[in-house]
């Protein structure tokens, strides 16, 4: 995918996660997140968004943590949200292509990285406001989700900070029923995963499903469509696969 396309993905995302938040109300429980309610998820995401905006914006070539939540609610939380998903979203229109700055993973340009980590970021959490809607949700394109995938595993559980380990050495295979070549082969240790774009060599535990599916699932925002093989590898994602951004 082209940066623009994660670009417009998350403008068209952001803009249905406050549609979304604005209609459950920000008292409204979010199942998919239970400790939180609408307004933590605006407060998280918002917070987030200004985070980015600011790597971006000021050229900042080192972290820096994000900011504080803000005390607002209702309508007020909503503006709130809005400005800086705008502020975003604009800002990544307008940074110059070579722009360099701390970016969270590995990726052909700082730009990029943003881009594509901000598009994700808010597809899921625009999953979880309208979970606590209620009703249909959005479609998620098959290729963007084959693409978030990719960053989860190869990127986020890449890092030195994710939990997903074991003693004992397993192999976890994730394959996508409806996209060519969407296949990933999980090495587990007791380092970080270790994963490969193919599905070379056996594996004690196999993860499949529509892409979509699979996208929302590996975030832990559904149940895994479908488990073969010994389930220890999938329960030991389920329980440990939260993330650390630092």
């Amino acid at each position: 995918m082209e940066i623009a396309d994660f670009i417009n993905t998350l403008d068209r995302e952001g803009r249905l996660l406050a549609a979304a938040a604005a209609e459950a109300g920000t008292g409204a429980k979010v199942p998919t997140c239970p400790d939180w309610q609408v307004r933590d998820l605006l407060r998280h995401t918002g917070m987030v968004h200004r985070w980015a905006t600011a790597f971006v914006a000021e050229a900042r070539t080192s972290y820096q943590p994000g900011g504080e939540l803000p005390d607002l609610d209702g309508d007020d939380l909503l503006t709130w949200y809005r400005e800086g998903h705008r502020r975003l979203v604009d800002t990544l229109y307008a940074a110059p292509p070579d722009v360099q700055c701390w970016q969270v993973l590995p990726a052909p340009s700082s730009l990029a990285s943003w881009a594509r980590r901000q598009a994700h970021e808010t597809t899921v959490h625009r999953f979880d406001a309208e979970a606590a809607r209620g009703g249909t949700s959005a479609e998620i394109a098959r290729e963007f989700a084959v693409d978030g995938i990719d960053e989860l595993l190869r990127g986020f559980h890449a890092r030195p900070k994710s939990a997903v380990r074991t003693e004992e050495p397993r192999v976890l295979r994730v394959r996508a029923t409806d996209a060519d070549d969407a296949v990933w082969t999980v090495r587990l240790s007791a380092q970080p995963p270790v994963t490969e774009r193919d599905d070379a060599g056996a594996a004690d535990c196999e993860i499949s499903g529509p892409a979509v599916r699979l996208y929302l699932s590996l975030w832990n925002r559904l149940p895994f469509p479908e488990v073969g093989g010994d389930s220890a590898p999938a329960d030991l994602w389920r329980e440990k696969s939260g993330i650390v951004w630092r």
